[in-house]
C-alpha cells in the first residue's frame, strides 16, 4: 500500500479538505499514474451531499483525470511508463456480462465507479482528486498526443457522456439537433455535433452565452424563456439532447421533437420529473437517455476530438479553491468546466 495526499471530504455536511489515503500496490496487470489534472463534474457536487444515496466517507470525488504512466506491471502489454493516460467514470466490471462482452462496461451490473464505490475486495475506491492511483489497464485511456492533458480531463465524462448517445441516435448530416443548456456538457455537445455535420440548436434560459455558443458550431441559439422559441421551432428537431441537470419542462420540449423524434436527457436531477404521456403518444415519440461510454468508445471519442481539434473550454483551480468552485457550479458560474491542477494538492 501507498499512501497519497488527497482532496475530499468527511461527511455530507463537511467542507472539502487535505485528505491522506491508501492506493494498493501495483499489481500484474495494473498502471500507476501520477495524476495531473481533474475536471470537476455537478455530480461530484452532488455526491458529495449524498443527493444520490448515502455516500462512503471519507469521499474523493474525481472522474475525469489524466496524467502519466509511472509504472506498470510485469503482464502490463497496453501501456509503458511515461505515457499519457485518462481514467472516466468507471475501473473495473465484471469483464463476462453481455454489457462487458459487448465493450459496453458502463452499463454492467457489477460496475465499479471510480469514487464512491467499493472495488471487488470491497474496499472503497477513491477518486481524481489526489495525486496518485492505480487501475487495470483494461480501463485506462490514451490520451492523443494533439490533446493537452488539462483540456482533455474533461472528456473523459462530459464528453463521452455526449458523444455516445449522438453515435447511438447516429446524429449526422441531415439531423436537425437541439442541445439544452450550454454547461460543462453541453458546449462539448455543441463542438462534437458540428464535427459529425449536424444542423445544432442551441436552447438555453438566456442568451449570455449565445456568442460561445455559435463560435463552437452552433447553427442556432434560442432563448427557452421566449414564448416564440416554442412556436417558431414546433415539431422541428429530430433529436434532442438535454444537458441539464434539473427538472425541466420536458412536456415543452418534447413539442419541439417531430414524428418519431426522440429526446435523449442526459442531466441526473435529484428529483422527480413529469411527462405527460400524451406529449410521447401524439407524434410516436421517444424519451430516452444514455450512461456515459465504454472503454473501446471513449477511446474512440478521444481520438475524434484530436482529429477535429475538439477540447474542453476550462478555467483552471488550485486543489484550495474547490469549495468555491463547488458553490460556482451550483450558481452555473463557470465556462465551461473546472480543471484542478492536482499539483496544488500535495502543497
Amino acid at each position: 500500500m501507498r499512501n497519497v495526499p488527497a482532496y475530499g471530504t468527511s461527511s455530507a455536511n463537511s467542507s472539502l479538505g487535505p485528505l491522506t489515503i491508501a492506493r494498493r500496490d501495483v499489481g500484474l496487470r495494473d498502471v500507476a499514474i501520477d495524476v495531473a489534472y481533474t475536471g470537476v463534474c455537478h455530480t461530484d457536487v452532488l455526491n458529495t451531499r449524498d443527493a444520490y444515496g448515502p455516500g462512503i466517507y471519507p469521499m474523493v470525488p474525481g472522474h475525469e483525470f489524466t496524467g502519466l504512466v509511472s509504472a506498470v506491471g510485469s503482464e502490463v502489454t497496453k501501456f509503458a511508463v511515461g505515457d499519457r493516460v485518462g481514467v472516466g467514470n468507471f475501473v473495473d466490471s465484471c469483464r463476462e456480462c453481455e454489457h462487458c462482452l459487448a465493450g459496453l462496461e458502463v452499463y454492467c451490473q457489477n460496475l465499479v465507479v471510480t469514487y464512491n464505490g467499493r472495488d471487488k475486495t470491497g474496499e472503497p475506491t477513491y477518486g481524481g482528486y489526489s495525486s496518485y492511483t492505480v487501475v487495470d489497464e483494461n480501463y485506462v485511456l490514451r490520451i492523443p498526443d494533439a490533446l493537452d492533458l488539462d483540456v482533455a480531463a474533461p472528456l473523459l465524462c462530459a464528453a463521452i457522456a455526449v458523444y455516445s448517445p449522438l453515435r447511438h441516435w447516429e446524429v449526422g448530416p441531415g439531423t436537425k439537433l437541439a442541445i439544452v443548456g450550454m454547461g460543462g456538457l453541453g458546449h462539448l455537445a455543441i463542438k462534437i455535433a458540428h464535427a459529425l455535420g449536424a444542423e445544432v440548436t442551441v436552447l438555453s434560459q438566456g442568451l449570455s452565452k449565445r456568442d460561445d455558443g455559435l463560435a463552437f458550431g452552433a447553427d442556432d441559439y434560442r432563448a427557452t424563456s421566449d414564448p416564440t422559441t416554442f412556436t417558431d421551432l414546433a415539431s422541428h428537431f429530430d433529436v434532442m439532447l438535454s444537458t441539464v441537470s434539473a427538472p425541466l419542462n420536458f412536456d415543452a420540449l418534447l413539442g419541439l421533437i417531430k414524428r418519431d423524434g426522440t429526446l435523449i436527457n442526459l442531466g441526473a436531477p435529484d428529483a422527480p420529473v413529469s411527462i405527460s404521456m400524451f406529449s410521447l403518444i401524439l407524434g410516436r415519440k421517444s424519451f430516452a437517455s444514455s450512461a456515459t461510454g465504454g472503454i473501446a468508445e471513449t477511446q474512440e471519442m478521444l481520438d475524434f476530438c484530436a482529429e477535429h481539434g475538439i477540447k474542453a473550454e476550462i478555467e483552471t483551480i488550485d486543489a484550495a479553491d474547490l469549495n468555491s468552485g463547488y458553490e460556482r457550479l451550483d450558481r452555473g458560474d463557470v465556462r465551461y468546466r473546472f480543471v484542478v491542477d492536482v499539483a496544488t494538492i500535495s502543497k
